[in-house]
């Protein structure tokens, strides 16, 4: 459709985080909802006072009523747009075998993520307006970047959120089986129809190999392990042993065929890692913790902090003196600060000296926004044990 720029009107005697440079309005944060016809649409905001807040997308039926994409007040999320932000996306990232070309709200395209592996890319849409555009999408991407597939991950839960169905779909319409990608020099398996999140967790690949560096000849153990990423590379570089351990068995045969195919020496094992760590008697020379996130919501988080606190201290506890310990938080919900003084925590309760070696954050091409908190959400430091 003509896409008709209308605008939205904060209510007066809200204070909404959009007037401090968020880029979110919420459904209870407006005067109005519009026409039905500007469902997953271009329109423009306005505070209570009339000054333009730009132009966002608008969906009724979300929490999120408006999500901005210019701080223009009059842009059509049309072809001409899109390809020129998904142009400058793209140019924006450093090229590697895998990474994230699109992502939402940091590339002004919210709600659209793009990964890129090797000559596959894989889109997910997780807002109505893009949702909308996704044929116009994939066809702009193929021809920016002529890759030989696009899948189309929108079986994220998220999406229902917006009233969208769930479902995956490749641009070709033939069925794309999961297969080998090379990733920071390993081969990984994986299923960018089914897998986790697009595939693999590619904001963490930096960080296995971050961590690779410190692994020669020392005894690794690879906490939820997922498909292997940081058990791998520190095989590959050198470690003395390396052993995984994750509650899925699912992950753990990934993981165990990785290691096989790419020849390379670890061992994994299907097991709860706070159990693991309380009941065994083996010490390591590394750890790595990456949990999954504990803490979704800050109603969340005193149950989160008391799981962060506690699976550091079971590692601390069973490292040995001048141990490295890699451990990571991927919540937006907790900061750096609040992080290092739950590590602090668990130190003094572990009767250990612990230093910062390293700190550690989500990669580049996964911008963060700073007035967008929900941006930066992957964080870690890398420890010294004595």
């Amino acid at each position: 459709m003509n896409e008709k720029i209308v605008s939205l009107k904060l209510k007066p005697s809200q204070r909404p985080r959009v007037l401090q440079g968020h880029p979110w309005v919420f459904g209870n944060e407006v005067e109005a909802t519009l026409a039905p016809e500007f469902e997953g649409e271009a329109v423009a905001c306005r505070d209570s006072r009339g000054r333009s807040l730009g132009t966002g997308i608008y969906n009724s039926r979300s929490q999120i009523v408006w999500r901005r994409f210019s701080w223009r007040g009059s842009v059509a999320l049309d072809a001409d747009y899109l390809q020129t932000a998904l142009a400058a996306a793209i140019s924006r990232r450093e090229p590697e075998e895998a990474r994230r070309l699109v992502w939402s709200e940091s590339d002004d395209l919210p709600g659209l993520v793009v990964d890129q592996y090797g000559d596959v890319l894989v889109v997910q849409a997780l807002t109505l307006a893009m949702d909308k555009r996704l044929q116009l999408i994939g066809n702009i991407l193929h021809e920016l970047l002529q890759p030989r597939e696009i899948v189309f991950r929108n079986d994220a839960p998220v999406r229902t959120r917006e009233g969208l169905p769930l479902g995956v779909a490749t641009r070709s319409g033939a069925e794309f089986e999961a297969w080998w990608a090379g990733i920071g020099g390993i081969e990984f398996r994986v299923d960018l129809g089914a897998g986790q999140k697009t595939g693999f967790y590619l904001d963490q690949r930096h960080e296995h190999q971050r961590v690779a560096r410190w692994a020669a000849g020392r005894r690794v153990f690879d906490a939820f392990c997922n498909q292997g990423g940081f058990a791998l590379q520190c095989a590959r570089a050198g470690a003395a042993s390396v052993w995984g351990v994750d509650s899925s068995e699912e992950a753990v045969k990934q993981a165990v065929g990785n290691a096989e195919h790419n020849q390379l020496k670890a061992s994994f094992e299907v097991a709860n890692v706070f159990d693991f760590l309380r009941l065994g008697s083996d010490t390591w020379d590394l750890v790595v913790l990456d949990p999954p996130p504990f803490a979704k919501s800050k109603a969340e988080m005193d149950g989160a902090l008391r799981g962060y606190k506690e699976i550091n201290l079971r590692a601390m506890k069973r490292m040995t003196p001048g141990g490295i310990l890699a451990t990571y938080a991927c919540s937006h919900n907790m900061s750096h600060s609040i992080f290092l003084e739950v590590l602090g925590q668990a130190a003094a309760d572990a009767r250990r000296k612990v230093r910062v070696l390293e700190f550690c954050h989500q990669p580049t091409d996964h911008p963060v926004i700073p007035n967008m908190a929900e941006s930066e959400y992957l964080r870690g430091f890398v420890l010294r044990i004595d």
